[in-house]
């Protein structure tokens, strides 16, 4: 409701620096009635908000971007020492921010309706409505960075909203909590801190009709579940991936080793729904981008996610450090074959913290775990492949499907794999990049509904039709 205010009960969340255990600060801890409460705030600014012109909410949404550039250099320290992640990346993550959130504001025109020539004496037309409250939640790979850019096409289209940052990384809400004070009107932006009860208290409250989520599947599915057992939601996912960057025998090897380890996310320690974590190489080829992939992640220096010189900070929470360490002993047990990493990096700074070396294994197949399952981590499989045929069975033998990469230089081939390849986002012959107004989402396990586009701006809304009767000497409305 526009105010800074503790938990109902007093309690606190602290949030702990991965690189050394120790605490870096807290955050309220909210609770359910914390929850109903910022719900009931949103509702109360909706009809205000929506009633301004698209002009009007957009100039709201360009000065909170603008004092969040801001305060760039801030946010980004802040977010680097509570997520792990290198400073570089988080920088890049304040400044993607704003970009979609201005992009976000020229694309509000385009929430429109039609006309539908369906009777001569009927005009049939149709309008978009706001939902009125939407819930989102948030991961902790990219606090500021969804928080922010997310925003923007749940409110531009009218609506107010609740936002659940993630419990692991929950600093930089605080900074984004202090900017909506001063700039949005009170209750058009709520952030709740706070663990599982928060975020399943807006996910099952009755007034909350649009969910949207990002993070791992089981997360997700729960999320469907929840919202389900209290009224009829609209719910979007946008979850994890087990990605294969499938490289043919007459692509350039340096490239697909550049591309390999650049998707793999070492920035982010490998904690992108996004990276590239599995590397099906043609048999032609599998040798020399393998050693060449070796290369590369053998100059990855581990350190200090502040030192300027960091390549790779260590694992953002305790629970996520056990999970990486499990599927790197798992990989190991199945047979897999530890080319580099899978320990914690030697010296003083890494005896405290949540370090792990970046990884990569070879002679992987898809009977094994590490091959088909999200690690989440800065872990990497090799697989060879002989055929097309075998490459696309192994991208597809799997439960996710939210990005592929293919690299060959026969068009033909490229776009057969690429339709074929079950997944929401492929890219040929590149890796990684995401583009303005393109949409972004997975197949199969890896979510429902498409981000970054139209598409979701539009998914804020609900469409409704008005029927108008012209009427005549001749209507007869009982005729159809």
């Amino acid at each position: 409701g526009g105010e800074l205010v503790e938990s109902k009960d007093g309690g606190w969340l602290e949030s702990i620096n991965p690189a050394d255990e120790t605490q870096l600060g807290r955050v309220p801890m909210g609770t359910a009635a914390d929850m109903a409460a910022a719900v009931e705030a949103a509702e109360k600014a909706q009809p205000a908000w929506a009633a301004l012109t698209n002009a009007q909410r957009a100039d709201y949404i360009h000065k909170l971007g603008d004092a969040l550039m801001a305060r760039q250099e801030e946010t980004a320290r802040i977010e680097s020492l509570d997520t792990g992640n290198t400073l570089g990346p988080m920088k890049r993550d304040v400044r993607t921010a704003v970009e979609r959130m201005r992009f976000a504001c020229g694309l509000a025109y385009e929430i429109k309706g039609e006309t539908v020539p369906s009777t001569p004496g009927n005009i049939h037309m149709t309008i978009r409505t706001p939902y009125g409250v939407i819930g989102r939640i948030i991961p902790f790979n990219h606090p500021i960075g969804f928080a922010a850019s997310r925003i923007a096409p749940a409110i531009i289209s009218g609506n107010c909203i609740v936002v659940k940052p993630s419990e692991q990384s929950p600093l930089s809400s605080s900074i984004l909590g202090e900017i909506c004070k001063q700039i949005m009107p009170p209750g058009v932006v709520n952030i709740v801190t706070g663990g599982r009860e928060t975020g399943e208290t807006l996910v099952r409250h009755p007034r909350v009709k649009r969910i949207a989520f990002i993070g791992q599947p089981a997360s997700g599915m729960a999320i469907q579940k929840a919202a389900a057992e209290t009224a009829v939601k609209y719910v979007t996912l946008e979850l994890g991936g087990k990605n294969p960057l499938i490289a043919f025998g007459d692509a350039d090897i340096e490239k697909v080793a550049q591309c390999a380890v650049g998707g793999m996310n070492f920035g982010w320690q490998g904690q992108s729904c996004g990276s590239m974590s599995r590397i099906l190489l043609h048999e032609s080829i599998h040798d020399a981008v393998l050693e060449k992939i070796l290369e590369r992640v053998r100059k990855i220096k581990v350190g200090h996610p502040l030192d300027p010189a960091t390549n790779m900070g260590p694992i953002n929470n305790k629970q996520q450090y056990g999970k990486v360490q499990f599927y790197i002993d798992l990989a190991k047990k199945e047979g897999a074959k530890l080319l580099h990493g899978g320990g914690v990096p030697q010296g003083d700074d890494f005896k405290r913290g949540y370090w792990v070396e970046p990884t990569v294994f070879g002679d992987v197949n898809m009977s094994m775990r590490i091959a088909k399952e999200e690690v989440f981590g800065p872990v990497m499989s090799v697989l060879k492949f002989s055929t097309e045929a075998e490459a696309i069975t192994m991208a597809n033998g799997i439960e996710l499907g939210l990005t592929a990469a293919v690299w060959t230089n026969d068009i033909s081939r490229a776009i057969r794999v690429a339709q074929a390849v079950q997944a929401g986002y492929i890219w040929i012959n590149g890796v990684g990049q995401h583009y303005r107004g393109v949409p972004y989402g997975g197949f199969k396990n890896s979510g429902v509904g498409r981000e970054e586009g139209i598409s979701e701006l539009l998914s804020y809304t609900e469409e409704k039709v008005i029927n108008i009767v012209l009427g005549g000497a001749d209507y007869n409305p009982a005729a159809g």
